[in-house]
């Protein structure tokens, strides 16, 4: 399969990277919750520092649960959009709102790892190309759906 049939066909590559997502999200969640710094693979940047700064944490939340709960809202909308109208019809703008805001906070978030905490966490950069990726894919099921309705 081409990439550009698979970023055409896209559903089943953002389930993926959802996946993908949530599972990085969720050991991130896990390293900062059990304070278990083995976790962190020795000699893979600096998961560590990254993870016990003052950033690390919103409201009192661990950054990465709110990482998990994208996760978990996007794949719901990937899974559901078939079956419930108001997704069926708004779901890839849905999907565009929420990667556009992830995106951008994950910027945010690595500017803080290079030029404040200055230590990069390897799992953070993951979920920032994850994002980022569903964003793109996202950007292509919209321009998609407007070449579908061009063509009616």
């Amino acid at each position: 399969m081409t990439f550009l049939k698979m970023a055409y066909n896209n559903r089943a590559v953002c389930i993926i990277l959802s996946i993908i997502g949530l599972v990085d999200s969720l050991y991130l969640t896990w390293i900062k919750i059990s304070q278990n710094q083995t976790l962190c693979i020795k000699g893979l940047g600096d998961c560590w520092s990254v993870n016990t700064s003052r950033y690390a944490e919103l409201f009192g939340i661990p950054i990465a649960i709110y990482g998990a709960a994208t996760y978990v809202i996007i794949l719901l909308v990937l899974l559901f959009e078939s079956k419930i109208t108001l997704l069926t019809e708004n779901g890839s703008y849905l999907l565009f709102g929420i990667s556009l805001f992830g995106t951008i906070y994950s910027i945010y978030l690595t500017y803080l790892e290079f030029v404040v905490i200055k230590a990069i966490c390897p799992f953070c950069i993951l979920s920032a190309i994850i994002i980022t990726m569903l964003l793109f894919f996202t950007i292509l099921r919209i321009l998609r759906n407007q070449d579908d309705k061009i063509a009616l």
